[in-house]
């Protein structure tokens, strides 16, 4: 993994923790500078030592390829004293002294592109680090037109329900009110006024004189039944 993945899942998670406990823009940047300040200051001791180790097995590479050329000597020193056994022998211990030399070669050339990738990181690092400090002061300015265009935004949205709320409370006051005139226009009803009542008599008198004539009429309807009958 390299340093800026690394980097990276440790700023969000730093930036998560801030977000959900809603920490302010400045201490924000502020955590995000110090993460990388020492990541900096992490990578470039590993830089050291790895450097350290490196030199360490250049000494011993070193060493080897004397030891290569030392066998070497020895097995020629062996065949010019007719000592072919001893030749042998020395041989095959420069092979073995050989191959140690080859595979520590492998690993220095697996440290110096680790060395070259760190000091690539690093470089970037160093820029972004820089830059974040440099535009430290006007990404807080953004944060904050940010957060108060927003909390103006909530007012107003705050304003719009607040008028809706007494809008709707007028309405509600308005229907009551159109209720009451209409219980204060029931009131009384129930019992008649002084005119109803003579009205209503004289209603009664007229119904009772239609009342007689119609039993007068069904009287003399009977009447002249009677004497059809009769006859």
């Amino acid at each position: 993994m390299g340093i800026f993945s690394r980097l990276s899942d440790i700023i969000n998670s730093n930036l998560n923790a801030m977000c959900d406990s809603a920490e302010d823009p400045e201490k924000m940047i502020r955590l995000i500078i110090q993460e990388m300040e020492d990541t900096l200051v992490e990578v470039r001791s590993a830089s050291a030592k790895i450097l350290a180790d490196k030199k360490t097995q250049e000494r011993k590479l070193r060493t080897l390829q004397g030891q290569a050329i030392t066998w070497e000597e020895k097995a020629k020193l062996a065949l010019s004293k007719d000592r072919e056994d001893l030749a042998r022998a020395a041989l095959n211990e420069k092979r073995r002294v050989e191959a140690d030399a080859d595979s520590l070669g492998g690993e220095l050339a697996l440290a110096d592109e680790h060395i070259q990738q760190l000091h690539d990181e690093v470089g970037q690092l160093q820029a972004k680090l820089d830059d974040a400090k440099a535009k430290r002061k006007a990404i807080l300015m953004r944060a904050d037109s940010v957060t108060q265009r927003r909390r103006t935004q909530q007012q107003i949205h705050r304003t719009h329900l607040d008028e809706a709320f007494d809008r709707f409370e007028r309405f509600e006051r308005r229907v009551d009110g159109l209720e009451g005139e209409l219980d204060a226009m029931s009131l009384g009803r129930g019992k008649p006024s002084l005119a109803d009542e003579i009205d209503a008599l004289a209603e009664d008198d007229m119904l009772n004189e239609e009342l007689e004539v119609l039993k007068q009429s069904m009287a003399v309807s009977r009447q002249g039944e009677e004497v059809a009958k009769d006859a």
